[in-house]
């Protein structure tokens, strides 16, 4: 269960592929050398995570008059090393560097401001918050990781003696300290009383290694941690005793939305705001394990693995019961109950500690980023789901840690006192690089026939203003083609709507995946013809199955799923102008339309006090898929007109009107707070259609 054992996957070829690469495009050889082996660390989750550890390569470069100099090229903060680019590092002036060592202390805003005033390139990223430890050590290369194997052997009340066991002599042992001037110093003195180490295991944090080239740097890092694998796999003793849990588990799509519901913080509940949080949920036999344990109370509520996560997952996850299938009502009540225990807890252990600061910090959200659900599982939670995945990536790897350290000894983090310096430490928060927020961040919509025309544009635009998109298409493939055109996290789901059960799997699926919903455009429809006296039932029924029941059975699932979470919601359909102003020949189409608008204001009307809109839009002559081959050249026949004619030329502003255009009609109806039981008519005007 402890996984292949971690090899080198240095390969010369490639490593020469790379240098030949990058040689095109200005980058030296030892730049080039560093991007290479810095992927090769950041591709493995055993050594990082997300954006984790550091990498430098010390060179010389000319500066803009000429003058060649000693640089320090360093991992950007907060960039991921598994995709890093050479654009990813910041070539800094050694020289001004070197001599901060003298100094008896530096500041972290001093040190910015040192790193910032000593850039080559302004325009580069600001420089890893280890920058100073990478410049005191002198050696070329220099690799620092958080390697799982090493934390599990450093995050224990006796971790000094046991790396100075396993290590002997080759690696110098630096003590817990906050990244910053005090542990370079700390690390160079280390380093000073014995230069012959290999690297230096930084206690309760990560583990450092240097060598004259990339390759020598790199493969000291595999064999140190080798070495660590090595020691977790003897004497090992078993962890995690089952703890008893209901007979019947509820499933991930009940689970998710009731705790993203709780996790929801209330910017002003009376206006519908909310700063929701997506979930992305983790399963499998580590985590199950972990999560049932008798004493989980006790291991996951010591602290993080290694103070670089703390940002991403705070300091301690919430439990929650385990949630029992057969008693949802106890276990809503209970996951309740912890989660204002575990914000108490926050708010407390905020206070003490921000007491201690001369600069007093702004309290972050009390929220936790990692949910603990014994006999189901854990979520990570974030603003998006790539955050949330981050989170629960990290918890994963907590996991795995603190099941090693538990099989050889006893978990033990750094105080909370420490935790609180590294979750405040501004150079930390800056990691998270936090762009201005999109209007739709932070929730989840769905569009049904989202795989083409007004679905697939609207799909985009939904993402376009931050929300997490899951397409809903009959064509499985055309789906997976729309989800893919808009990137980012959106989702494909396979689902015909006119089957009830697929649509609830189908909505169970984006629970499974973003943790619930938010904003749901029932789109999916076709179109119909015949004159009403003389049509097959057989085709007025499949119309009314897809054009009216169909909207029914989404509304339906949209609406339980967001009750659960009681922070309101978006019901959104396309009407058509048919339901309005039907035209010849179009009754089947135009009748269930006219069903669907006034399924739109019942839900407005029997769920406006659980602070869900329902809305329609009324769209008119728009080129998309909807209709059947030649359908629209016919009409257009059959008045004398082009099908562009006939399309723009019939409406007030002699306009064409297009996807986006019903596309942004969506969105415009998701932001519109209290705007209910409306119908919006996108058609470039159309009187006999406009809403009486």
């Amino acid at each position: 269960g402890r996984g292949t054992p971690m090899k080198s996957l240095w390969r010369d070829a490639d490593a020469e592929a790379m240098v030949d690469a990058y040689a095109g495009n200005g980058v030296d050889r030892d730049l080039a050398l560093r991007v290479y082996t810095s992927r090769l660390i950041g591709g493995d989750p055993r050594l990082v995570l997300h954006g984790g550890g550091n990498t430098s390569v010390k060179t010389r470069a000319r500066d803009t008059l000429g003058d060649d100099i000693a640089v320090l090229w360093v991992k950007g903060s907060g960039r991921d090393m598994a995709a890093i680019e050479p654009a990813g590092f910041s070539a800094v002036r050694l020289d001004p560097l070197r001599r901060l060592e003298a100094l008896d202390s530096l500041g972290d805003d001093e040190i910015a401001n040192l790193l910032r005033q000593n850039l080559l390139d302004g325009a580069s990223p600001n420089p890893s918050v280890e920058t100073l430890l990478h410049a005191f050590v002198p050696h070329a290369y220099i690799d620092h990781t958080h390697a799982t194997a090493v934390l599990a052997v450093t995050d224990q009340a006796d971790g000094a003696e046991r790396c100075a066991e396993l290590y002997g002599g080759s690696m110098g042992i630096v003590p817990y300290i906050k990244p910053g001037f005090g542990l370079a110093r700390a690390a160079a003195e280390v380093y000073a009383k014995d230069p012959g180490v290999e690297g230096l295991i930084l206690l309760k944090h990560g583990v450092v290694t240097f060598g004259d080239g990339a390759r020598q740097a790199y493969e000291r890092m595999i064999a140190q941690v080798s070495r660590a694998e090595a020691t977790l796999g003897r004497g090992r003793k078993k962890v995690f005793k089952a703890a008893a849990l209901p007979t019947r588990i509820a499933p991930v799509a009940r689970v998710a939305p009731t705790l993203r519901g709780l996790a929801a913080v209330a910017v002003d509940a009376g206006e519908g705001l909310y700063e929701r949080f997506v979930l992305a949920f983790r399963g499998g036999r580590k985590v199950l394990s972990y999560v049932g344990g008798a004493e989980l109370d006790r291991y996951s509520q010591i602290g993080v693995v290694t103070p670089d996560h703390t940002i991403r997952t705070k300091n301690v996850p919430l439990i929650v019961p385990p949630p029992d299938a057969d008693a949802f009502d106890g276990f809503c009540a209970g996951a309740r109950a912890a989660l204002e225990t575990y914000v108490a807890a926050y708010h407390d252990y905020f206070a003490r500690h921000n007491a201690r600061d001369a600069t007093p910090n702004t309290e972050l959200d009390p929220m936790p980023r990692v949910i603990l659900a014994p006999g189901l599982g854990l979520f990570g939670l974030g603003a998006s789901a790539n955050a949330a995945r981050i989170a629960a990536d990290i918890a994963e790897n907590t996991i795995e840690v603190i099941a090693h350290a538990e099989a050889i000894g006893r978990f033990e983090s750094v105080s909370a006192a420490e935790m609180f310096d590294v979750e405040y430490w501004p150079p930390e928060q800056a990691k998270l690089g936090r762009a201005p927020a999109r209007p739709l961040e932070r929730h989840v919509a769905v569009v049904t026939g989202g795989a083409k025309g007004i679905g697939a544009a609207t799909a985009a635009a939904f993402a376009a203003q931050g929300a997490e998109v899951a397409v809903l298409d009959l064509d499985a493939a055309a789906a997976t083609k729309s989800a893919a055109s808009i990137g980012g996290a959106a989702l494909a789901i396979a689902c015909d709507v006119t089957d009830r059960r697929s649509v609830e799997a189908a909505i169970g699926r984006v629970c499974e995946t973003f943790g619930g919903l938010d904003i749901v455009v029932s789109n999916a429809g076709a179109a119909w013809q015949g004159r009403i006296g003389e049509v097959d039932d057989k085709v007025l029924r499949q119309s009314f199955e897809l054009n009216f029941f169909a909207h029914q059975s989404v509304a339906r699932a949209a609406v339980e799923v967001m009750r659960a979470q009681g922070t309101g919601g978006v019901l959104l359909f396309n009407a058509s102008k048919q339901a309005l102003d039907p035209g010849p020949d179009f009754g089947p189409y135009g009748l269930p339309k006219a069903a669907t608008l006034a399924l739109a204001r019942q839900y407005a009307i029997d769920y406006g006090a659980d602070g869900i809109r329902s809305n329609a839009v009324n769209a008119d002559r728009v080129r998309t898929g909807l209709f059947a081959d030649g359908m629209l050249e016919e009409r257009a026949k059959a008045r004398g007109l082009s099908v562009a004619d006939y399309l723009g030329g019939a409406n007030l502003l002699k306009r064409e009107v297009t996807v986006d255009d019903v596309a942004q009609a969506f969105v415009s109806l998701a932001l519109a707070r209290k705007t209910t039981g409306a119908v919006l008519a996108v058609d470039g005007g159309n009187i006999a259609a406009a809403p009486r």
